[in-house]
């Protein structure tokens, strides 16, 4: 397929984004409501979420190093083959439905690992595409996925008010196929360097690499302790939801709103970062965090928990493109998938912590203990942050 570096690839790219997002949506959003009417408790739901997180961190940083390899198939392909997984466990979901619950519990696993490794490849599409001086509009087409996310989580829980949580996998099922067929049609070949560029830029081991990007490693610690706080807020948004009076139709308004507030945030984002710098804009996002993380402990009402999502603006919303952006200024070209991945799984790491203690916490203290501890960690990690990030120059 030929490419033409002035097709504005925008619709294709966000298309990419929106189905993804949907599914993300499907699968963590409303993971607790699935699990816990298949019979799990909080803390078996908390430990279902880590060990699919557990097995993510695990290969995440496997596939990316396998993804550097010039041999390798292209991320296209990767996601393509990731993305029929996830297609054929969501249909395993369906057909077992309340029929066992460890094999339900193992196939849910699975698809929040598989669903994980997603992520960075995801995120390194559209940079790659962009390094290649395609023409396309990062910030917009990721603001379609939170719009896309918003939507489906609305509906979603309407949904399964009416009809039960066997409509989870049914909108997994859709989702995936037609996440598979936007990227079969995204234009995207895997550019090989030359036999001289491959030699001044060997792929960087573990250990080197941390080595390399030391400040990175520390930003990385303080992204995991600010990823805590996220996963307790969004694993067990249900059971926040309840302790507020609130149900499934009021978990899913949560969701949308947090989702909507993102939009001006990503759709502006490449006019702000030509005038604030990435990594100015990723230390705010911490303070965000915190922010509503508190704000969420503190609020008393379902209406009041709505206000708070407002804080996703500066918190998610600015950090889950920041990041993008940050890693891309900060490492050498032969590092940044690496260098993407591993932010992706400072998220996993955060998610595995935060679902194992959230749902313990829950069960042994209440959702109030739980969310004092999440605004403890938005703290910490926004504090380890402010310092150790690099300088950038705007884009």
């Amino acid at each position: 397929m030929k490419h033409n570096a002035h097709q504005d690839l925008t619709i294709r790219y966000a298309l990419i984004q929106a189905f993804f997002w949907i599914s993300f949506s499907a699968i963590t959003g409303f993971a607790s409501p699935f699990l816990l009417d298949s019979g799990f408790s909080n803390s078996q739901i908390g430990f279902i979420i880590a060990a699919g997180g557990i097995f993510s961190a695990i290969f995440q940083p496997m596939l990316a190093s396998f993804a550097d390899i010039p041999q390798s198939p292209s991320i296209k392909k990767i996601l393509i083959a990731l993305s029929g997984i996830l297609l054929g466990f969501s249909i395993l979901l369906l057909v077992i439905y309340k029929n066992s619950m460890i094999v339900t519990g193992l196939f849910f696993g699975a698809c929040i690992t598989v669903l994980q490794l997603l992520t960075p490849f995801i995120n390194s599409l559209g940079i790659e595409s962009l390094n290649q001086g395609k023409n396309l509009n990062y910030g917009i087409s990721r603001g379609v996925g939170s719009l896309s996310f918003a939507i489906e989580s609305y509906i979603l829980g309407i949904i399964v008010t009416r009809f039960g949580t066997k409509s989870i996998p049914v909108i997994m099922i859709l989702t995936f196929v037609f996440l598979i067929f936007a990227l079969i049609f995204f234009p995207f070949m895997k550019v090989t360097k030359k036999e001289d560029e491959k030699n001044t830029g060997e792929h960087t081991r573990l250990l080197s690499f941390f080595i390399k990007y030391k400040r990175f490693s520390v930003v990385l610690a303080g992204s995991i302790l600010i990823y805590i706080s996220h996963s307790l807020l969004n694993s067990f948004i249900f059971q926040i939801i309840r302790s507020k009076g609130g149900s499934n139709s009021e978990m899913g308004t949560a969701m949308a709103l947090a989702a909507l507030v993102e939009l001006p945030t990503m759709f502006f984002f490449d006019t702000l970062v030509k005038k604030v710098r990435c990594d100015i804009l990723f230390r705010i996002s911490g303070i965000f965090f915190t922010v509503k993380a508190l704000g969420s402990q503190l609020a008393p009402s379902v209406f009041s928990f709505y206000l708070v999502q407002i804080l996703q603006t500066g918190g998610w919303a600015l950090n889950t493109v920041s990041s993008v952006y940050y890693v891309n200024s900060i490492m050498e070209e032969q590092d940044v998938i690496k260098g993407q991945a591993y932010m992706t799984m400072a998220y996993t790491i955060g998610s595995v912590i935060g679902a194992l203690v959230g749902g313990v916490l829950i069960d042994g203290a209440g959702v109030n203990a739980m969310l004092l501890f999440s605004t403890i960690m938005a703290l910490t990690g926004t504090l380890i942050i402010i310092p150790a990030c690099q300088k950038t120059v705007n884009s």
